[in-house]
């Protein structure tokens, strides 16, 4: 795929993010317009997207193959687990730290004497984060 057709689809991707939001930006902000700018929104971006895969997945690639390395799919998906362990256990843990952090400062306005007791219950929520970033580690440690 050519340097302009690249440069084409970034510039189709980011204009149909802007224009939408700004045509709602531009007249009277109701609930239905902002319904309509978000669903134009969507639309353009997820079809520029699919258009844009469509071309760029489109041929053919052959590449030498050497003994003893990790072939590209393989190293790819391992790419991809690793991401998705952190990525994944990043968003259960603020989740967690989100709940957790909130009913710690509501108990801890009430009585001062267990901020012991809620930290530990945060550092639990975090301690997700952290396992998700160990495997990470060990997944790379494979490839």
């Amino acid at each position: 795929m050519s340097n302009l057709v690249k440069i084409i689809f970034a510039a189709a991707l980011t204009l149909s993010i802007v224009l939408p939001l700004a045509a709602f930006a531009a007249g009277e902000k109701t609930k239905g317009r902002y319904k309509t700018a978000l669903g134009v929104n969507a639309f353009l971006f997820f079809g520029t997207l699919i258009v844009s895969s469509i071309f760029m997945f489109n041929g053919s690639a052959f590449a030498e193959e050497t003994a003893g390395a990790v072939t590209g799919t393989v190293a790819g998906m391992g790419y991809l687990a690793a991401a998705l362990s952190t990525g994944l256990a990043c968003i259960g843990g603020g989740i967690a730290v989100s709940a957790a952090a909130s009913a710690a400062l509501g108990a801890i306005s009430e009585d001062g004497s267990i901020l012991g007791k809620s930290l530990i219950f945060v550092g639990l929520a975090e301690g997700v984060c952290l396992y998700g970033l160990i495997i990470s580690f060990m997944i790379l440690g494979k490839l």
